[in-house]
């Protein structure tokens, strides 16, 4: 199913057991059926889905819709847009603005309710469609928390908002897989029964520990060789400009499950052919600290072929006839072969065809070998107290502002 090139090296290093993980692909036929019946109810009764959440309460449904959703959005269909994942007074402002004259739904999500980004934006959105809606808006606004605690599960039981479920132990970078990630998707239109059996399927075929045969384990062994021998920077690239949301959710799942105890590689990302002119002649010819992980789909659905033009002014002829598809593919193996011959070292991650299967299959993939390297360093994948350093330091200054205003 995904064909993995990786340094052929890692066998040095000794495998790791790592926990049970099929809690996080385990959507029961009830809950799926909920989410469904929901989002078929968005699509017939709105055109715009504002779902409010910050990292992965929001990244991993993004990710999906941004990759399997037209680069032009038509009038059919409802639109997903996001807030509560920055404290922008000028988004939330023209974001109402854009709100109106649009029917709109709401899904906030949030395991506890109490992050900062989300609940001032929740604070705001939810003042607009009490005022719009009236008593309507307590049908139109959805909210996916935990089960049984948290300042969200008590509001939607007070307001008596409709609630999906994000399982206790399931961490938000790991959630695309509950309704934290199916309820938008499926409200966009995409087939999440599909990107669960891809994701099912990649839980099967990974949950084994020989190297010959796990591509997760290969994945995670070669990021540790290459980190041991003083690589601190992996580069996410892909050529395809829709996968852009896809790298930032593996930047947040490797960022924050490895990045402890002074340890872990920097996760980054980049778009070719874009970035070739601009971060190009870094990856080329800089300091020798990164290298490069390079996802690849063999088929995607639509392409264009090149013209033949009778003046031949550009000197471009030689590709007419050709398909736009397969001179990036060829572009591809060009820049993987300038990197390599450059110091870069380069794995490829190949995928049989960019549709909701196959995204379901490689997100599980990252959330694998994400897990196995972190015990490989030895950390937590599953906790983030950096994130709530910083959340502490935050409404610290935020509270003092507030005594100095009064006093």
């Amino acid at each position: 199913m995904l064909k993995f090139d990786y340094p052929k090296n890692p066998e040095q290093f000794n495998m790791v057991e790592v926990p049970d993980m099929k809690h996080y692909v385990d959507c029961s036929m009830d809950e799926l059926f909920a989410i469904q019946q929901v989002a078929e109810e968005i699509r017939e009764n709105a055109n715009v889905l504002l779902v409010i959440g910050v990292g992965g309460s929001f990244l991993g449904a993004r990710a999906v819709i941004d990759a399997l959703t037209p680069y032009f959005r038509t009038n059919n269909g409802v639109e997903v847009i996001y807030a509560g994942n920055n404290m922008s007074g000028a988004y939330l402002k023209q974001l109402i603005t854009y709100l109106e004259n649009k029917s709109v739904y709401v899904n906030v999500v949030s395991k506890s309710g109490s992050t900062m980004e989300p609940a001032l934006a929740f604070r705001i959105v939810k003042e607009y469609m009490e005022n719009r809606y009236g008593t309507e808006a307590s049908n139109r606004i959805l909210v996916t928390t935990d089960a049984h605690k948290g300042i969200l599960k008590q509001m939607a039981e007070q307001c008596g908002y409709r609630q999906f479920v994000i399982p206790t132990e399931v961490g938000g970078r790991y959630s695309v897989f509950t309704a934290a990630g199916l309820l938008p998707i499926a409200a966009s239109g995409i087939d999440i029964q599909a990107f669960l059996d891809g994701a099912k399927n990649a839980e099967s075929d990974f949950d084994n520990v020989d190297i010959q045969s796990n591509a997760a384990y290969q994945y995670a062994l070669a990021r540790f060789d290459l980190y041991s021998r003083g690589y601190s920077l992996e580069l996410l690239a892909s050529f395809e400009p829709r996968l852009r949301k896809l790298h930032e959710w593996w930047k947040q799942l490797f960022g924050e499950s490895e990045g402890k105890e002074h340890k872990g590689l920097y996760p980054t990302t980049v778009t070719f052919s874009t970035d070739l002119h601009a971060i190009g002649q870094f990856i080329q010819e800089g300091s020798r600290i990164l290298f490069e992980t390079l996802i690849h789909f063999d088929e995607i659905e639509e392409d264009i072929e090149v013209p033949f033009m009778l003046n031949d002014l550009d000197g471009l002829n030689y590709l007419a006839g050709r398909s736009m598809n397969e001179i990036n593919a060829t572009s591809k193996d060009g820049v993987v072969l300038a990197h390599e011959e450059g110091g870069v070292p380069v794995m490829k991650i190949c995928i049989p065809k960019l549709d909701a299967y196959h995204v379901g299959y490689l997100m599980f993939f990252f959330m694998k070998a994400c897990v196995i390297s972190a015990n490989l360093l030895e950390v937590n994948p599953f906790d983030q107290p950096g994130v709530e350093a910083y959340k502490k330091k935050m409404l610290e200054l935020l509270k003092e502002n507030v005594v100095n205003i009064h006093e």
